[in-house]
Order: structure tokens, then sequence, then C-alpha cells
């Protein structure tokens, strides 16, 4: 037995009495100011007016959410809810935003964890909220200031949702603080708040525009590491290079980046990103940057590594590319939704029965019961575009896929084909070939702004591209 005293835990230091008060004094103003982009506080308060109005004399609660845990005491960042930010363009952990109805619309009040003071020992003791391990935080004054809205304290939250009348309307499921003082869940919320993102306001078509140019200038990064690449860096190395430039100019990447060289671009979805990047193959990225105030990009490329393409290799390019345009085409405001989707696959499903690929007739294949050719391409064509990669998710039906274009959407157009390294349907020269082309679009009074289009499209300009930029 051991007569060396016993170790004192480091996390005990708050019963340390000479600690506490030496830490309780002598601290200057801290920078606690609130970084907003312009016109941010401003398109929030036009967003709540707007959700105002389509619930009058109603509660309105939405959570801004918890850093989730990613392992034992660590967490992941925290990236706030969509709807909370839309409504309120604030980020902070734990807030809530309650709207009161007052007759004639609603009292925004926004809840929120008060900083810690030396005199607390939260300020030194808590690893998840005190200034010492995570900085200082904005009080209540400066976020009041920053997004003209009212701040209380989170400990005034109860009496806020105090009571059954008038009814609560609650976004569930974000905050357990909030989801245990609100009784009933209803859809209808977060279905309206769906339906009235669908249409984007100037000031978020600028922060759209803004996703885009920091997208472009991630993916001719990727081009310029692609030597690297082929060296031994691989597929992960050009996430990385991806990523560290949506965190350089954005809040990071908008989604978990695509990287597919080779054999792997078929897959859909492939976010593993851990194979070699080959110099004779394809590389299709699919990425976007998230801005500071959650806009995304979502664009794809698929280029030859070589800066060449083969000849099967362009036969599928070309096809995908024809698609693409006449998707874009499409959209156009007054059009249905399916249009862009239905026009793209009619191309496709056309390329590959002359090349043999379908086992009937093009209409046979585009028949609801048919489908032949979704082989080749078991994803749709595009989807809306906005705080989220796939943009108002919980919209209707009939305001979504079965409704039509307006001015102010944002979406994506992205066909594809997709030849698996083993499906015995298709040639060899075809198998593992994957090559997807993706541009973000703004609907207009007339038509259709492509705002990714500073991304070459066609075969020898993205070529071109490349050949640029390894030099």
């Amino acid at each position: 037995m051991s007569d060396r005293p016993a170790r004192r835990d480091p996390s005990k230091l708050v019963e340390a009495e000479g600690f506490r008060e030496f830490v309780r004094d002598d601290w200057g103003p801290a920078d606690r100011t609130v970084h907003t982009v312009p016109g941010a506080a401003e398109a929030a308060e036009a967003h709540r007016a707007r959700l105002s109005a389509a619930f009058p004399g109603k509660r309105i609660a939405l959570a801004a959410g918890i850093a989730p845990t990613r392992s034992n005491d660590t967490d992941y960042q925290l990236r706030v809810d969509s709807d909370f930010a839309w409504l309120t363009n604030c980020h902070a952990e734990g807030a809530v935003l309650v709207m009161n109805p007052n007759g004639a619309g609603h009292d925004a009040v926004l809840h929120l964890r008060e900083p810690a003071g030396p005199a607390e020992p939260d300020f030194f003791a808590s690893a998840r909220d005190g200034e010492l391990w995570i900085g200082a935080v904005p009080g209540l004054a400066e976020w009041s200031e920053a997004l003209r809205v009212e701040c209380r304290p989170l400990e005034d939250l109860p009496r806020s949702l105090r009571g059954q009348l008038p009814e609560v309307l609650a976004a569930k499921g974000v905050d357990p603080l909030l989801d245990a003082l609100v009784g009933a869940y209803s859809s209808e919320l977060r279905t309206v708040l769906a339906e009235l993102k669908r249409i984007k306001d100037d000031w978020e078509i600028g922060q759209l525009r803004a996703a885009v140019d920091a997208t472009y200038l991630g993916f001719e990064d990727v081009a310029r590491e692609l030597d690297t690449a082929v060296r031994g860096g691989g597929e992960r190395w050009l996430q990385g290079t991806f990523d560290r430039r949506a965190r350089t100019l954005g809040n990071g990447p908008g989604y978990t980046s695509i990287v597919a060289a080779g054999p792997h671009a078929p897959v859909l979805h492939w976010t593993r990103c851990d194979g070699p990047v080959a110099e004779d193959g394809l590389l299709l990225l699919d990425a976007g940057v998230e801005v500071s105030t959650l806009y995304t990009a979502d664009v794809t490329r698929t280029f030859p590594v070589a800066g060449e393409f083969t000849d099967a290799e362009r036969r599928v390019y070309d096809l995908v590319h024809k698609a693409h345009l006449a998707g874009i085409a499409e959209v156009k405001p007054g059009r249905e939704y399916k249009a862009f989707h239905d026009a793209s696959m009619r191309v496709l499903a056309e390329g590959l029965h002359d090349w043999g690929l379908l086992p009937g007739s093009v209409e046979k294949s585009l028949e609801l019961n048919g489908q032949h050719h979704r082989r080749y391409i078991v994803c749709g064509i595009g989807h809306l575009l906005g705080m989220d990669v796939h943009d108002c998710a919980r919209a209707s039906a009939a305001a979504y896929h079965e409704g039509t274009l307006e001015p102010g959407m944002a979406l994506t157009v992205e066909p594809g084909l997709y030849f698996h390294p083993n499906d015995l349907t298709v040639p060899p020269e075809l198998r593992g070939v994957g090559v997807r082309i993706e541009d973000d679009l703004v609907v207009t009074a007339t038509g259709a702004d492509v705002i990714s289009d500073a991304l070459p499209i066609t075969a020898d300009g993205i070529t071109e591209w490349v050949r640029q930029r390894r030099g």
C-alpha cells in the first residue's frame, strides 16, 4: 500500500476556494460581437412575417438544437436547425425562438443562454460552455442588437410556453428542453415552412451565388491537387482539399463531399473517399460549400484525371451532357416540376436504346411499369436547393414534385449514367464508368439562370479546364 497522498482530481478544481477567489476578479471586457452578413437580420424578419401570416393567433416555437455527442465527452460542431436559422440567422446552441401572437401578427422573442460570468463556476468548470474553454460568446444585448429581436434568458422559456392557449405549434425533435415543454406535436409547422422556403428572395439568391462562387474555387483547388492525389494522396486528399476551402470561405461542406475516382464513380454517394486516383481514369466530384448563413451549393463535374477522355468515356459523357441540356431547357416558370426530369430521362433512355442496352423500346422503358433505363440511373435528375442540399423536403407533393416551377425557386439539374464494374449487361469498355453533370439554377420570370456556369460542361471544355490547372 503506497503512502503517497492521493492525486487530486483536476475536475474538482471548482472546490478549491483559493482558486475560485483568485479567478473571480480582474477580467476586462471581452469581444462579444455577433458577426452577421449584411441583410441577414432584415431577411429573417421578412421570413418571420411570412410564417406569421400562415398561423394567425397561434404561438410558434423552434429550437436551434444541441451539438450531438461524437463519442464519450466529445461533441460534433453544432449546425443549427435550418428552419430556425431561416427565421433568426442565430447560430447559438440551445437557443429557442418563440413567436407570440399580438393581434395583427406576432412578436418574436429569442431565448438564449446567458454567458456565465467569472463569479460562476461554469466560467472555468464547463468544457462545453465555459468561456475559458470555448472563448467569449455574445450576450443577450449583443444578440438582440445584431438580430433586431428581443432576447430573453433561456430560463424564461417555460413561462413563454405555459398554458394551453393560445395553441403552440412547435418543431420537435431538435432540443429536449423544447420537447419537454410542448405537449402535442404537429407536422404542419415543418410542412408550411418547407413550402414557404421554396421561393427564395433576392437576399437568399445572393447567398446561393456566394456559395456557388466559393464552390468553384474549391473545384479549382481539387484540379490543382490531382498530381498529389495520383502519387498516393488518393480520393481522401482531394476530399480534404475541397473541404479546407469550404471551411475557409464558409461554415463547411454543405454535405459530405463525394470524390469518386475510377470504378467508384458509378456509386451514387461515394462518401468513403478512401480509394486511389488513377492517372488514366475519371474523377466524379460532387461537392458544395455551405456559406456562413447556411445556404449551400451542390455542383458535380466528371472529368478525366489525365485531361483526355477515352472513346468510351466520351461517348457516355456526351450522352449525359445532351440529357443535361434537355433538362435545363425545361426549367421555366409555369412548367411542371417533373418536366426537366422527364426530358433528361428521355434523352438517356434513347441513348441507351441506341447502344442496345434496353430490353425493349424507348417508350416501353419510359412507362411507369417499365423503367428499364433506371438500372443505370436509379436516382432522380434534381431537387430543390437552399439552406439544405435537398431543400424543402417536408413540403407536400402538390407543392413540390407534383407542382409547378415558380420564379425564385432554386434547384439542381443532375443527370448521370452509372455503369458498375460488375454489371454484365454493359460491354466491358463501359464497366466502371460513371458520369454526372450537375448545375445549380434559379427560376426567373422568363426562364432560368444557371448560377454555376463558370465551370464548363462540354467534354472539350472540361478537358481543357483540367489540363490548364494541372499545368
